[in-house]
Parts: C-alpha cells; sequence; structure tokens
C-alpha cells in the first residue's frame, strides 16, 4: 500500500534533488526532536494538537518526521502515514511503539503518494510543506487521496506580515532552500485554495509576525 522508495524511482533533476534532501534530512534525524521541541515552544505552541484534535476517520499524515503528532491523534482514527526519510521514519516507528498507537507507517514522497484515490477522510500535513520541493504537486496529490468533502488540515511558518520580516525571510533563503530545500515565505493555505481546497477555518498568527498559520481545508463535493 505504501509508496515506492526514492531510490526505485526514475532519476531525473526532480529525483536527483529529493535524494539529496533525503540524505539531509537521515543526517539529522537524530537531532531533529531536540531542535523542534525548541520551535514549538517559542512558535508552535499548541499547533499540533490543534491540527490532530480535528482529524477524523481514516487520515494519512504527509511527512509524518519523526512522528511527534502521533500523541495527539484522537484514539478513534485510523492512522496511515508516509515519510521519505527512512531515518526519521524510524524514529517515528519507535514512537508510535512506545505509545501503542496503531499506524500503518511507510516511505514514501508526497509528491507522488502510491495511495488511491478517494482513500482518507483526513489529511494531515504539519510543518513539511515548506520543505517540499513542489508544494502545489504535493497538494494535489493530497486532493486526489482525500475523499469528496474530507479534510485537509495545515499547520506551519509562513511568509511574514512586516516587510522588514519577509527581507530577512528572503535573506535566510538564500542559504536554506539550497542546503536543505527550506522555504521560509510560502503560503501553503492560499497555495491549496488555488488547487480547489475550500478554507472552513484558518488562523494566522499575530503576535509572532505572522508567520505561523494552521488551517482546516475541504475537498469540495462535485
Amino acid at each position: 500500500m505504501m509508496s515506492r522508495s526514492l531510490s526505485e524511482q526514475p532519476a531525473t533533476s526532480t529525483t536527483v534533488t529529493d535524494e539529496r534532501l533525503r540524505r539531509y534530512w537521515d543526517s539529522h534525524a537524530r537531532g531533529y526532536d531536540r531542535e523542534m521541541a525548541f520551535m514549538e515552544r517559542i512558535l508552535f505552541e499548541d499547533g499540533r494538537q490543534w491540527v490532530c484534535s480535528k482529524a477524523i476517520g481514516d487520515v494519512l499524515e504527509v511527512a509524518i518526521g519523526t512522528g511527534r503528532n502521533l500523541p495527539f491523534y484522537p484514539p478513534n482514527v485510523r492512522l496511515t502515514a508516509i515519510e521519505f526519510s527512512p531515518a526519521m521514519l524510524e524514529i517515528a516507528r519507535r514512537r508510535a511503539a512506545e505509545l501503542g498507537r496503531p499506524v500503518d507507517l511507510g516511505l514514501g514522497d508526497a509528491q507522488a503518494l502510491d495511495l488511491p484515490d478517494a482513500a482518507f477522510d483526513t489529511v494531515v500535513c504539519t510543518l513539511s510543506l515548506c520543505g517540499i520541493p513542489d508544494e502545489r504537486r504535493a497538494l494535489r496529490e493530497m486532493k486526489r487521496v482525500l475523499r469528496p468533502g474530507g479534510r485537509l488540515i495545515l499547520l506551519d511558518h509562513i511568509v511574514a506580515s512586516p516587510a522588514w520580516a519577509r527581507a530577512i525571510q528572503w535573506l535566510l533563503e538564500r542559504i536554506t532552500i539550497p542546503l536543505e530545500g527550506e522555504h521560509f515565505r510560502r503560503r501553503p493555505r492560499v497555495t491549496a485554495e488555488a488547487e480547489g481546497f475550500v478554507v472552513e477555518t484558518a488562523e494566522r498568527s499575530r503576535r509572532k509576525l505572522g508567520i505561523v498559520e494552521r488551517a482546516l481545508l475541504r475537498k469540495p463535493v462535485d
């Protein structure tokens, strides 16, 4: 059911980029929880809890990372998750086992989900669309695997509100995009709307220069 590994895909410029990013995240997997715990305290606060509390039914988490969302899902959801870094996925497996959380975990690419159409009631993606090379393609895939009326729940850092902060983000991207594929000026909610999702609720932080946004969107019922 789960996606093919990136190494099994034909070698193209896109997969070469993905492979480089996979190696980067594999090498940073052991320190990811420590770094992310700090960022969550100062930026994202209860964002993971908010996202997971709104998940229902058959749930797909795209780019689960080390599984930091796992403690917050309702017990009655049926959870599937993908991650393209094998090292991070292994940490997620251990976390799921420690929590006693049933989850179908597998290696996969958010930009090419090896999953059937209309298979899920909810898709969750937290703090990941900032680093997926083609965010629009990934959102199209999320829409494809959602059932009509299904929920897309997002949490991410986004382009700042003040011009001076946007300028700093632009400078940071000169380093972070080539190094780790990290974008600071994306707007996942806006991109999702452009791909046909309908916003049900969205919250953008005002206390933090507007750089954190969480949103619940729906796939239209045809």
